[in-house]
């Protein structure tokens, strides 16, 4: 087992001076960076992994694995994510949770070990990797969190009832620039990669997390960089790739072109792309993402419900109005909120799924692929996310 021991570094109080580089290049081309890159790279390919999960755990008596997907919001109502586990009737019995956005040392998240505390305050195993090295607060609301950032990471997770093997992470290319912003990060999104022991079988499940400032043809790029590897592994098991995809169907790579495409969907219509675009992105704008999976035998169309959405937007949101700002031009928001006025102010998108090759929905799990919305804890959303979940057998 390799606990958060793994992750602990010494670059705290370097972090300030990494953060006034305006880009990646003049990052790298840093005396200082060159001399701390060794340990940020050690940082950034370490995995935490941890065994909370009793020694034996009986499969479920109807024969079907579930799994669910979850982007819990960087664990900011952590302990409302624990609760819905535990209490809720379809989570709690499922197997292995592909979870996303988890913070291990940042001041907005009160420097919890976001994944460590969920796998055992639930009594399951964990495997942690890092995606990046925050060298501030955030975006939006979480600058202005109160305390200083500790370790100052941020990754995504497998946890699992049942033993995890060959456990390893995967960087993506970049659609971004982390360092040209105001949230400035060093690193990249990873997807983590573990073979679950399940009793009824061995599986290779994947945690997801495509990016959200990026081009459509660039989330297709992570993808297919995925799946290229998964093709390389060995051994050759049924395959579950499960997350948030950010399959928003914009290209939100530099602001100039979010607001080109904004533009473009009010002259299709607003009600129409909300009702036929936003729920369902494969059909035209993430087509290609959907289209690789399916060429390379991946199948989705029967492992997510068709057109039920898992972010949802309000223009009195706050919260995500700021986070907003970070990357639109101010003046842009009386047009998004003119816009929104046709549809309530409010908006939808898809943004999560499931995939698998070598797995089908299980017969046996009457229910069918599920969104689980509107959770809540002492009367807050505990994810702006809705965690999807999906029962399954082996082809």
């Amino acid at each position: 087992m390799m606990d958060a021991a793994v992750l602990e570094h010494g670059l705290g109080p370097y972090l300030p001076d990494l953060a006034r580089f305006k880009n990646t290049r003049e990052l790298e081309a840093s005396p200082l960076y060159r001399r701390l890159q060794p340990e940020v790279r050690r940082v950034l390919d370490a995995i935490s992994m941890g065994d909370f999960a009793p020694s034996i755990e009986a499969p479920a008596a109807d024969g079907c694995i579930r799994a669910v997907a979850w982007n819990v919001e960087r664990g900011i109502h952590a302990e409302g994510v624990i609760e819905s586990i535990r209490n809720h009737p379809k989570l709690a019995r499922s197997d292995v949770f592909l979870l996303s956005e988890l913070d291990y040392g940042m001041a907005r998240t009160r420097n919890r070990f976001v994944a460590r505390d969920i796998a055992e305050a639930l009594g399951l195993n964990y495997a942690f990797a890092v995606c990046y090295l925050a060298l501030n607060k955030g975006s939006g609301i979480e600058k202005h969190a109160e305390g200083e950032n500790a370790e100052s990471l941020h990754g995504n997770a497998v946890l699992a009832r049942h033993p995890m093997r060959r456990v390893h992470a995967l960087p993506l290319p970049n659609g971004k620039d982390k360092m040209s912003g105001e949230e400035k990060r060093i690193g990249c999104q990873r997807a983590v990669i573990a073979d679950i022991q399940h009793p009824r079988g061995e599986f290779r499940a994947v945690s997801l997390h495509l990016d959200a400032h990026s081009s459509q043809r660039r989330r297709v790029q992570q993808m297919q960089v995925l799946l290229d590897h998964l093709d390389r592994l060995e051994p050759r098991l049924p395959v579950l790739i499960g997350g948030d995809w950010n399959t928003t169907t914009h290209n939100a790579s530099r602001a100039l072109y979010s607001i080109l495409g904004y533009c473009r969907r009010v002259l299709m219509g607003v009600r129409h792309v909300v009702a036929n675009h936003y729920p369902y992105p494969e059909r035209w704008f993430e087509r290609r993402l959907f289209r690789e999976l399916e060429q390379r035998g991946y199948s989705y169309r029967d492992l997510n419900v068709p057109g039920a959405c898992t972010l949802h937007y309000d223009i009195q949101d706050i919260a995500a109005n700021l986070n907003m700002r970070e990357w639109v031009p101010g003046w842009c928001f009386w047009f998004i909120n003119w816009a929104l006025e046709r549809t309530g102010g409010r908006c939808s998108l898809k943004l999560d799924w499931f995939a698998g090759k070598g797995i089908h929905p299980a017969v046996e799990d009457s229910e069918g692929p599920a969104v689980i919305d509107s959770l809540k804890s002492g009367g807050k959303r505990v994810s702006d996310h809705d965690p999807i979940m999906v029962g399954f057998g082996f082809s």
